[in-house]
């Protein structure tokens, strides 16, 4: 009998050009193997150049979308990110009590073209009622930054700000260093009582990386799902990225969408 794709949860917000959120997530989490559903959390208009409107759903509607998935499909494993607000991040929190699953929280703050995604309220919400739910939080150096509320400019400082996070939640960390000043983007993995690794990779020259942090978690959220060790699941993850990055369309006058449909295998 064929092993039924690991049921994947994204609970994060749609993007309508296709490049990140909710779309960027079912893209990725079908190449990779699994079944995707989703709680959209907020509506935006957005596009390769920028975010042109943004309407939150209500909580209750939130919530009530993440039990019809978990009551009757069932879920194997989670990816959290956008969540807007609070009254958004308090309703999750209530709708995850009790689930047992491998949950990622990409930490959606700022877009690749810099828009605000994140009600000023929502960080401490997020810290205080999702935090502790993360098996993995991902987020990039500028949310890191803001997760513990100083400037981070260099690698060394994004692997102890890691290491502070990861501390302070009992989750893993994986800390993305695009952001940072290296010639080679480094990420760095921290996972409570175990030994901080390191991922590097060549920059690759293009401005094509709309819903590379979404991609990235979503993808690690699925080989999580599949059963794959952490560090594993973040060295695949990694891979899927880079692949749909280097497969790019080309598509947008801004940050353009990655080629998710280009990925075809791993390893």
């Amino acid at each position: 009998m064929t092993k039924p794709p690991p049921r994947v949860l994204s609970i994060a917000g749609s993007d309508s050009s296709g490049g990140a959120g909710i779309q960027a997530d079912i893209k990725t989490i079908a190449m990779l193997g699994g079944y995707a559903m989703t709680a959209i959390t907020t509506v935006t208009a957005q596009n390769s150049v920028g975010v042109q409107a943004i309407a939150p759903m209500s909580g209750d509607v939130v919530a009530r979308q993440i039990a019809s998935c978990i009551e009757d499909i069932g879920v194997d494993a989670i990816k959290i990110g956008m969540l807007h607000d609070a009254e958004i991040i308090g309703a999750v929190a209530r709708a995850l009590e009790g689930i047992d699953v491998p949950v990622v929280l990409d930490p959606v703050m700022i877009s690749t073209s810099g828009a605000t995604l994140i009600a000023p309220d929502a960080i401490a919400a997020m810290r205080e009622r999702l935090f502790p739910f993360a098996t993995l939080i991902t987020p990039n150096v500028p949310e890191l930054g803001h997760l513990v509320e100083r400037s981070l400019s260099t690698s060394q400082d994004m692997a102890e700000a890691a290491e502070e996070l990861s501390e302070t939640t009992g989750a893993a960390v994986l800390a993305k260093g695009g952001h940072t000043p290296d010639e080679r983007i480094i990420d760095v993995l921290i996972v409570p009582d175990a030994r901080a690794v390191q991922f590097d990779h060549a920059r690759i020259d293009t401005r094509h990386t709309h819903g590379t942090g979404c991609t990235l978690s979503s993808a690690v959220a699925t080989l999580l799902g599949h059963g794959q060790p952490l560090e594993h699941a973040v060295r695949l993850g990694r891979q899927f990225v880079l692949r749909a990055i280097e497969g790019a369309p080309g598509f947008g006058e801004g940050n353009g969408p990655l080629g998710h449909h280009t990925v075809r295998s791993l390893g």
